[in-house]
């Protein structure tokens, strides 16, 4: 049997388009298409391999941008053939973009009145923060980024073989909440190196997601694209034998 995680609970595309523009320091109003489509694509295609459950959002925007990347493409003299109100074909998706950012900005915002605790999470956190000291919850695709580093060129086959490996996502989900039990914050690459070969990175890493989605953790960062800590989540506890 496959092992789907579903990511009703991370991002959408939008956030994985805000998250590379922010990452790699691009203007969100000169967006180089084929570097961010190339990238997107990336993404995407990681996230089949590991058998999360994409949703179809993902795979419009993925065509939109090679639409994009097709026009821009064009030879001069077949641009000029085009309406006038196509001059750019980035336009519209910008104008998603920064609608799509504002209105992240602006829900943010309005959790830090609701919760009256600025620059802190909007979840409870189990362990005492320093005075000043400020913590970002870190996205899925923070967490894909910090999994790329530790695992690169990693044969296919291996993503569809690891549910016959020794290790299973059901039995590191298991681990990982009684490790937390003993330690509630844990950083995610000393994770990572503790683990004897790929297939133990890569099932450590479906459980974290598979936690996240439980909100039996929480991950986080002390600054963008930082180190990423594993945090026990107090309020939704699981029964552990």
């Amino acid at each position: 049997m496959s092992y789907k995680v579903k990511l009703e609970v991370f991002e959408g595309p939008l956030d994985l388009l805000l998250y590379l523009i922010k990452k790699n320091e691009i203007d969100i109003y000169d967006i180089p298409i084929a570097t961010i489509t190339e990238q997107y694509l990336e993404y995407l295609e990681l996230m089949r391999m590991l058998d999360l459950n994409i949703a179809g959002e993902f795979l419009v925007i993925a065509a939109t941008l090679i639409h994009i990347k097709s026009k821009m493409l064009l030879p001069p003299d077949e641009k000029e053939l085009l309406p006038e109100e196509e001059e750019d074909p980035r336009e519209e998706l910008v104008r998603r973009l920064v609608e799509y950012k504002k209105f992240k900005e602006v829900a943010g915002i309005l959790q830090d009145l609701e919760s009256q605790r600025k620059k802190m999470f909007t979840r409870d956190i189990p362990f005492e923060v320093e005075p000043g000291e400020v913590f970002f919850e870190a996205s899925l695709f923070d967490l894909i980024t910090a999994f790329t580093r530790v695992l690169k060129d990693v044969p296919k086959e291996m993503f569809q073989e690891i549910i016959k490996d020794e290790f299973t996502i059901e039995q590191k989900v298991h681990d990982l909440l009684h490790m937390l039990v003993k330690t509630p914050v844990m950083s995610l690459f000393d994770l990572f190196k503790n683990a004897k070969n790929k297939p133990e990175i890569i099932a450590t890493f479906l459980a974290v997601l598979e936690l996240i989605r439980l909100k039996e953790i929480i991950v986080v960062q002390k600054q963008n694209f930082s180190d990423i800590e594993i945090i026990r989540n107090e309020k939704h506890r699981l029964n552990i034998e």
